[in-house]
Formats: structure tokens, sequence, C-alpha cells
């Protein structure tokens, strides 16, 4: 399964200097950047844990770029995204939002199906990820 998550998620993968291009257009638009990651992709965790606090006091890409090597070296095996803030609306808006790292293995999601009241028909949807505890989620 291919996990669809952000901005670009229709594309292919982004390599580093199309990512660098990214949070150049970000930072260009006074957009500050945040690094976050997780192992539970579910659809629904827009809260994932962050990587330091957000880089308010770049201006080139360089200083982001390193704080995202630093982060895929520490969680080879988790999602890692890269967040941009719009605070034009006085209030902390995703402007930006994309993927720059995946696990090499996705195991995909289980759709649960429950029977409620006057034979209605609920359904959830559950990360096979899960499974195993946090932190084993993606491999060894």
């Amino acid at each position: 399964m291919y996990l669809r998550h952000g901005t670009f998620s229709y594309l292919p993968e982004l390599t580093d200097p199309e990512i660098a291009a990214q949070v150049r257009y970000a930072l260009l638009n006074g957009w500050p950047v945040s690094i976050e990651y997780t192992d539970d992709p579910h659809p629904r965790n827009t809260y994932w844990e962050m990587w330091g606090l957000p880089l308010f006091d770049l201006d080139e890409p360089d200083g982001v770029m390193a704080e995202i090597n630093a982060c895929r070296a520490t969680f080879p095996r988790h999602y890692v995204r890269v967040t941009a803030y719009d605070a034009t609306y006085t209030k902390q808006t995703t402007a930006l939002s994309f993927l720059v790292q995946r696990p090499a293995e996705e195991p995909g999601f289980e759709l649960v199906r429950t029977e409620a009241a006057d034979r209605r028909q609920n359904y959830s949807v559950r990360s096979y990820a899960t499974d195993r505890p946090q932190g084993h989620r993606y491999g060894g």
C-alpha cells in the first residue's frame, strides 16, 4: 500500500533538491517550517511528534534540510513530514504539508464494519501497523 498524505501525495517521491525548493518557497512566503514524524499513519492522526521546535528564525533551506536529515537518521522506519504554517489569518493555519520520508514497507489499513441500530452499518479504518507496539511497527 502507498499512503497518500499531504500536498504532493500523487507525485513521485520528492528528491532532496525538490524538498529544498519547496522549503525555500515556504520561507520566502514567511511561513515557519516544522518537521514531524510518526509510526501511526492513520488519516485522522493529525498530531504527529515534533522534531524539535518550529524553525522560526531560518531564511535558507539548508538548516531545514539538516534537521530533516537528522530526523530521518534518528527515525529511519517512520513517516516524516514538513509542515509550513501561515499566520496571516491570526491563527495557526497549515499552508503546506508534505512527506519527506516513508517506511520501506507500508502494511496498509483494514476496513472495520460494525452493526448499529436499525441494521445500519458503521465503518472505520484501522492501520495494520498498530498491531505491533509503538517503535516496532515497521521492521526490526
